[in-house]
């Protein structure tokens, strides 16, 4: 397989390419042909070295990314449920043979069919693991009730920006984002279901006495203190990124008991592997929110061969939605693309069967995929 190889801790300078031998699946796993891979925030700081010291993350050399779509190649003992050339979608949770790669093995556990959905590859690694977080994380820490007010900041982030849509979808009363001021005329022209979209950096001063449930912070340092400040009493507050790089940032505790607020971290990574049994639901509530329009994420598609200038896309943001390496883009193109694209084509082919037509199936496989997710190709 081709995959883009993190060889030390450092920059984005540390990417290597390189032929590696295809990975086979072992008991409960699965192996895909990459259409796409999600770059994230997770891959950049691992490639740093922050993590560098903590149990169970990659040493280099080492493969990254965490969340992938394609076609299933492989299946391992035991998976039932699969076919191969079925599409699908992972979800966080996937170890150090990652999908920077034309191939990945992820656990079956947290591979998701996309067949009859109606949702294309890329819209799918772009929207499914993020929207799926946010049902886990709104569902299964903060419950989220219905009527409840919801603040996120960083709103088009690509996974800050999977959180409205799905809140919608439980009963949310009104979803209000933050951005900062030179993101804040996309943000408010997006298609994203906020009902307004304020500055982060006038926070306090533009929400005045409103009062939020539930706090979405991928953000962190100043943003994370203010939003403190915003929150009705018995509100939650999930910290689930720290765009900022404010690693020193710290909360005063005191104020938690003495004004009744919570504040808890979650992390798909760790958590849809402690319970594999959340990531199906999960993945129905995100594919629920996707099919109803309320998920639209824009995406920018780098070759494989470009992880090291797509990581630096991120680092240096700020980005609208989601980036994606295509391993079959670029220099790696040719036969085996054009038979991927005939896998997923016989895909849809065999579901277009089954709701009555092959010219009905593909329009609605466009719209579906238009209104997820606008693809540039960098």
């Amino acid at each position: 397989m081709r995959a883009a190889v993190v060889t030390r801790f450092g920059g984005p300078e540390v990417f290597e390419l390189a032929e590696l031998p295809d990975p086979v699946p072992g008991p409960g796993q699965v192996a895909i042909d990459v259409s796409y891979a999600a770059v994230g925030l997770i891959d950049i700081y691992i490639r740093q070295g922050l993590y560098k010291d903590r149990p169970g993350l990659p040493q280099p050399p080492y493969v990254p990314g965490l969340e992938v779509a394609g076609t299933i190649r492989a299946l391992g003992d035991g998976v039932a449920g699969f076919a191969v050339s079925e599409p699908v979608v992972t979800l966080s949770g996937t170890g150090a043979e990652g999908g920077y790669a034309s191939v990945m093995v992820a656990d079956a556990a947290l591979t998701v069919s996309l067949d009859g959905t109606g949702i294309g590859p890329a819209a799918a690694v772009a929207a499914v693991p993020n929207a799926a977080t946010a049902y886990a994380a709104l569902t299964e820490v903060a419950h989220l009730k219905p009527g409840e007010r919801v603040l996120v900041n960083g709103a088009l982030g690509g996974l800050a920006s999977a959180f409205p849509g799905v809140a919608r979808t439980l009963g949310a009363a009104s979803v209000t984002g933050t951005a900062r001021r030179s993101s804040l005329a996309a943000a408010r022209a997006s298609a994203l279901p906020y009902d307004e979209v304020i500055a982060s950096e006038d926070l306090l001063e533009t929400l005045g006495g409103q009062r939020f449930d539930v706090v979405i912070d991928p953000v962190g340092g100043q943003v994370r203190t203010d939003s403190l400040q915003v929150m009705a009493p018995l509100g939650r507050m999930l910290l689930v990124g720290n765009a900022s790089g404010d690693w020193q940032h710290t909360v005063a505790t005191n104020d938690l008991w003495l004004r009744s607020l919570a504040i808890a971290g979650f992390s798909s990574g760790y958590y849809f592997p402690a319970h594999p049994g959340q990531a199906q639901p999960a993945a129905l509530g995100a594919i629920n929110a996707i099919s109803q329009g309320l998920v639209d994420i824009r995406t920018q598609v780098f070759p494989l061969a470009e992880a090291a200038q797509a990581q630096r896309r991120l680092e240096t943001g700020p980005v609208a939605g989601r980036i994606l390496l295509a391993p079959l883009l670029g220099p790696w193109a040719g036969d085996r693309a054009r038979w991927r694209d005939r896998a997923w084509s016989g895909h849809a082919a065999r579901q277009c069967a089954r709701v009555g037509g092959r010219e009905r199936l593909g329009e609605r496989w466009r719209l579906r995929e238009g209104r997820a997710a606008q693809v540039e190709h960098v």
